[in-house]
């Protein structure tokens, strides 16, 4: 236990002293002689100005060097473990974050504000397009904000701001980057920016990143079950990610413009347990997936101040994305060598081309009032094809989106603090393409119901409406209490209305239902703080009532596995599986496991709790952190919702030395057994990290890192994962390198 390892006033002094995000994110700084802060202002914030500490809703917010930290080639693997936040991966080029339970398009993601126009929604398997290298902050949302962000907010918002529309440059040229290197993977990481103001009003920025990687080791065999073939290494989780930006802004007494264009290009492998040597030799999967996947940007940001009579501040907001990605699988005849390469088939493309426009207005004072409204239009050209013949369908039919909303929250101090209120309301239009003459013809439900292909299943209308109050109450100087109410609707996606066919890369049959309503929830939050002081801590608790939640669910085969059907729906001894041998190939597999969208009444409660506590302050700081989490995701008539995340808790230390900080931390992540239909338990298991950073005044602007992960080399499972019993967490590692940051 915990508490074991630690005297009884420490730990007790830990958990009683739970921190704040704005404390969490700059934990560093925070045991500086001094104590004084850092201001950090939320930009995704739509009222703007304000900080962690001003904001009801409980935000995270990473910058500075608890950014630098946890600096990860994937936003899910960089955001793990903050308080209700965890990654979903599907193997290293994949990590989605999980917020409070939620994820996929329920987690809305942003870049400089805006929504990341990927397919990230589309698949578990599929990478979210943004370049974690680029953040300057990263703020994240832990509960409903669809009030300004819409109906994908449901679960919380993760901005990533980069530095690239900051109106803030000085008057010399800059250059800034890192360089990295991980043992484990032979990774390869570097990133370089560069700014040059062409006078006091106008700065061009440009900046390039890459990564390169073979395949990762691990402790132990790929599989759950596995018990021969190949040990210690996570089969075909290599990558090779670029990514690159071009930025020019201007700025005056009445704001700024700013316009930049960038591109993202990526491969990653899905791990699979891939040995093709006889299966008498320990053979095991003669084939795998590898992802290509790119996008072109083009992003428009402007403020202007008091552009009219009564408008305090004017923010346009444009992007626009072209994205592509295909999946390949790469078949292997068996050979006692290990297999050679038979052909590559390019198994689907997926294109998406998406449009956003958001404008903001902050009004002057009515009243005591003061607030934002505004309005957001986006459009949506979605596209997945299987290229392989004119029959043959992929598993979400192109669609056509198209999202306006209109929004406003405003803000009014109290005699005891403060309390906001909030409106949104939404209109979705989501068009689809017919499918007529698809190979698959439709698939047998579990009471033996054959549900055919809808063919023509029509467009979809939903009208999300949003509100929340909440209130912030002055207890005294040092501490706050928040409560909150959020009533937010959210439309179903379109893989959960249309998907209908194997989703290759992911090993799922996904069936969608066009008859799918909206999701309402009802989320009630209460939390109380101290933000100021040698300890500084953060409380909050929350419930989660939601009404026709969508979720997949997985059929059990009666073993309590999970049904399995061949590429065109057919279980076991139905359709073109019937006679089929052991080993055979083609429709004789039953490759994919078989997934229903389908809706039911859920709740979800828990809380995040941490702390940090100043032990010793002056010249050579030392402090305490202290943080666990908890989330239970069920459904109202019974039984558990899958891949909700296990309950978590962690021990962090820093101290400073001189030049030299240190941090040491320890996780455990604790096993889920409350699991749902045909979903297998997962184990706990142990985390323990170390960061050593040298910050010579020699070199001013210089530092050199080396830091340990999983250094237990445990064989973890991460159970919000639809990938846990196939891929496990990376084994241990260390990684070296350098950063920089000169002129200015």
């Amino acid at each position: 236990m915990l508490s074991s390892k630690l005297p009884m006033a420490t730990l007790a002094a830990a958990i009683a002293a739970v921190i704040h995000p704005q404390a969490q994110a700059q934990s560093a700084a925070s045991s500086a002689a001094d104590s004084v802060l850092p201001v950090i202002v939320v930009t995704a914030d739509p009222i703007g100005g304000r900080t962690p500490d001003d904001l009801i809703q409980p935000i995270s917010v990473l910058s500075g060097a608890a950014l630098e930290r946890r600096r990860e080639a994937t936003l899910g693997a960089l955001l793990d473990g903050l308080p209700g936040v965890s990654n979903s991966d599907f193997g290293p080029g994949v990590g989605r974050p999980t917020v409070r339970g939620l994820q996929g398009s329920r987690v809305k993601v942003l870049e400089d504000g805006m929504g990341v126009a990927d397919v990230s929604g589309e698949g578990a398997d599929h990478a979210i397009a943004v370049d974690p290298a680029r953040a300057d902050q990263i703020e994240v949302f832990r509960g409903p904000s669809t009030l300004a962000y819409g109906s994908g907010a449901a679960g919380g918002v993760v901005n990533v701001r980069s530095w690239r529309f900051n109106p803030e440059f000085g008057d010399r040229p800059s250059v800034r980057g890192e360089l990295r290197y991980g043992e484990n993977g032979n990774d390869r990481q570097g990133y370089v920016g560069f700014e040059l103001p062409g006078s006091d009003e106008l700065v061009f920025r440009a900046d390039a990143s890459l990564r390169r990687t073979s395949d990762f080791d691990i402790s132990g065999f790929q599989q759950v079950d596995q018990t021969a073939g190949r040990r210690g290494k996570l089969v075909n989780s290599s990558l090779d990610t670029d990514s690159y930006s071009l930025t020019g802004l201007l700025r005056q007494d009445w704001g700024f413009v700013g316009i930049g264009v960038s591109r993202w290009d990526t491969e990653y492998g899905i791990p699979e347990n891939f040995d093709a040597r006889p299966r008498d030799l320990g053979g095991q999967a003669d084939e795998f997936e590898r992802i290509f996947a790119d996008y072109d940007r083009f992003d428009l940001r402007g403020e202007f101040r008091q552009p009219f009579a009564g408008i305090e501040m004017a923010r346009v907001k444009f992007s626009y994305t072209e994205f592509e990605m295909e999946e390949v699988e790469f078949e292997f005849d068996r050979t006692p060598e290990g297999g050679e390469l038979d052909e590559t088939i390019v198994e689907a493309v997926f294109e998406n081309d998406e449009l956003d426009f958001r404008l903001e207005l902050v009004h002057a004072p009515i009243g005591d009032w003061r607030g934002v409204f505004g309005f957001q239009f986006t459009e949506r050209d979605f596209d997945a094809d299987d290229p392989r013949g004119g029959d043959r369908t992929f598993y979400v039919r192109p669609t056509t989106t198209r999202t306006a909303a209109l929004f406003v929250i405003e803000e009014r101090p109290m005699d005891f603090g403060r309390i906001e209120l909030g409106a949104r309301i939404e209109r979705e239009r989501a068009s689809p393409d017919d499918v007529v003459g698809s190979r698959v013809p439709g698939v047998t439900l579990t009471g033996g119901e054959f549900l055919a292909l809808p063919e023509a299943p029509g467009n979809r209308t939903f009208t999300p409406f949003s509100l929340s109050a909440g209130a912030i109450v002055e207890l005294d100087p040092d501490h706050h209490l928040r409560a909150s109410i959020t009533r937010a609707e959210r439309a179903p996606s379109p893989e959960q209305l249309y998907a209908f066919g194997r989703h290759s890369a992911a090993g799922t049959f996904e069936v969608g239902d066009v008859t799918l309503g909206k999701e309402s929830y009802v989320n009630l939050e209460l939390g109380v703080d101290r933000h100021t002081g040698p300890i500084r801590f953060d409380l909050s608790i929350f419930y989660n009532r939601v009404n026709d939640f969508i979720f997949l669910r997985s059929e059990d085969d009666g073993t309590g596995s999970p049904v399995g059907v061949n590429d065109i729906g057919n279980r076991a001894g139905e359709g073109a599986t019937i006679g089929c041998e052991p080993g055979d190939g083609g429709l004789c597999r039953l490759r994919n496991q078989l997934v229903f969208n389908e809706q039911a009444n859920a709740e979800f409660w828990g809380g995040e709790i941490g702390a940090v506590t100043d032990l010793v302050t002056g010249v050579n700081p030392v402090s305490l952190r202290f943080s666990a989490d908890s989330v239970r995701g069920k459904l109202r008539s019974g039984g558990n919702l899958p891949r909700i995340t296990p309950p978590r808790v962690g021990l962090g230390i820093d101290a400073r030395f001189g030049e030299i900080d240190v941090s040491a931390d320890f996780r455990r992540v604790f096993k889920q057994s409350r699991t749902g239909d045909a979903e297998d338990r997962t184990s706990g298991y142990n985390l323990l990290s170390f960061d050593v950073t040298w910050s010579p005044a020699a070199f001013a602007g210089t530092e050199v890192f080396l830091r340990g992960r999983n250094l237990l080399n445990e064989d973890g499972r991460q159970h919000q994962s639809f990938f846990k019993e196939e891929a496990p967490i990376i084994g241990r590692a260390f990684i070296g390198g350098v950063r920089f940051n000169f002129g200015g």
